[in-house]
């Protein structure tokens, strides 16, 4: 058995070597920056699964964001958040849309950094409003005040974007099919 294995090592390391250099790749950003409509055309290019953790946590709770933060308040949904992408970032060859608010956690932080690639999305406030202006499933931004609320959520989280990020990739005026292309391009980079 140990000459078979000889014989097929240089196969199963060129094999073992393409595995490990499929990453799973997790796109942070601000609310309305592009994560699942640019990590569902990016997950294409790479022939992944794409999943968007907020999508998952509705569709197991059986209860929409806005409900949760309603009835449970932010760390509740804080919580489901951390259990949901522990247990989505173990899955393999996937793109995964976080919650704006997923950095928050220091755990979310080692996960994300720790089982692939991290990709911080980012755009101005103006671009982020204009995106996110008719949507009313963004709890946060259900203020007198969005513009405001906004940029200090993003005052407040862009250090946490920055430290877990491998990539930081502006989307501003960009389209999304252009700008899955451009990401793609970055990331395979640096494999």
């Amino acid at each position: 058995m140990g000459e078979v294995l000889s014989f097929l090592n240089p196969y199963f390391l060129c094999y073992y070597s393409l595995m490990n250099s499929e990453q799973n790749i997790f796109l942070v950003g601000p609310m309305g920056v592009g994560k699942t409509t640019i990590g569902r055309q990016l997950a294409k290019l790479l022939n992944y699964d794409f999943i968007d953790s907020d999508y998952e946590i509705e569709a197991r709770s059986g209860a929409s964001i806005p409900w949760i933060f309603d009835v449970e308040g932010e760390q509740g949904f804080r919580q489901r958040e951390q259990s949901m992408l522990d247990e989505l970032s173990q899955k393999p060859r996937i793109v995964l849309a976080t919650g704006g608010g997923a950095v928050i956690r220091e755990e979310n932080r080692r996960v994300l950094q720790n089982r692939g690639i991290v990709v911080y999305l980012k755009a101005d406030v103006a671009e982020l409003l204009r995106r996110t202006a008719h949507d009313k499933n963004r709890p946060l931004l259900q203020t007198d005040d969005p513009r405001a609320t906004l940029s200090a959520l993003i005052a407040e989280r862009e250090p946490w974007y920055i430290e877990v990020a491998d990539i930081v990739f502006d989307t501003q005026r960009k389209n999304s099919g252009s700008t899955a292309n451009l990401l793609h391009k970055q990331i395979k980079k640096l494999d």
